[in-house]
């Protein structure tokens, strides 16, 4: 009877232990506010969930050691879904530095967006030379005739702090996407434009909310 309640004791113990938020570290994605403006280029546009590498996409936040491996801790977390944090943050990010109006999809207006934006990370990593990496492509794209289309690459270094934990990895984190937001914004970077040569096929909605014309006199 005395080892069923010492085991039942240890078994409480045990789960009261893993239970403990205060054992468990959750990390923002914050860009610093910098104060510049630069000049729209997008008007209204629509934000497509960001593509991640999957080891950036999971709750645990991942860093590179010296033998290559990528490596995590299930005691430190990002605070947010990683995708929603990264998709929501680019968004409110350029609208900040442009005053365009960049949403994150679903699009919640009446009016639909002039752009569709899209970006797809490649590497969004704290690796083992002490340097937090972004890359990958973002695209925009203009379906009114004659819009400029946007096909370019970023490639982002941010040095890490000394101690490389990971605050200092959501801190580096949150200046790269800082400086994809303002490429972006400018429609900087390597890559081309492409301007587009036909209006867009009408939508249903579109047909049908025409008036239709009136009924001639028979």
């Amino acid at each position: 009877m005395m080892r069923m309640i010492l085991v039942s004791v240890a078994a409480l113990t045990l789960l009261g232990a893993c239970s403990n938020g205060e054992k468990t570290a959750r990390y923002l994605i914050d860009p610093p506010l910098s104060g510049e403006r630069v000049p729209d280029r997008l008007g209204t546009a629509e934000l497509k969930d960001v593509s991640l590498p999957e080891y950036a996409s999971g709750d645990e936040v991942s860093w590179q050691t010296g033998d290559g491996a990528v490596r995590s801790n299930t005691k430190e977390l990002w605070a947010d879904n990683p995708q929603r944090a990264f998709t929501q943050t680019l968004a409110r990010t350029i609208s900040d530095l442009s005053g365009a109006t960049v949403i994150a999809e679903p699009w919640p207006l009446a009016e639909p967006p002039r752009r569709r934006l899209e970006v797809r990370v490649e590497k969004a990593l704290a690796q083992a030379d002490g340097v937090y990496r972004l890359s990958g492509r973002y695209f925009v794209a203009d379906d009114v005739a004659g819009g400029a289309n946007q096909a370019r690459s970023f490639d982002i270094s941010v040095p890490l702090a000394t101690d490389a934990g990971p605050g200092a990895i959501a801190r580096a984190q949150s200046q790269a996407i800082a400086q994809l937001a303002r490429q972006i914004a400018v429609l900087g970077g390597p890559g081309r434009s492409v301007r587009t040569s036909s209006p867009p096929m009408p939508r249903m909605d579109d047909i049908f909310s025409q008036p239709l014309p009136p009924l001639e006199d028979s």
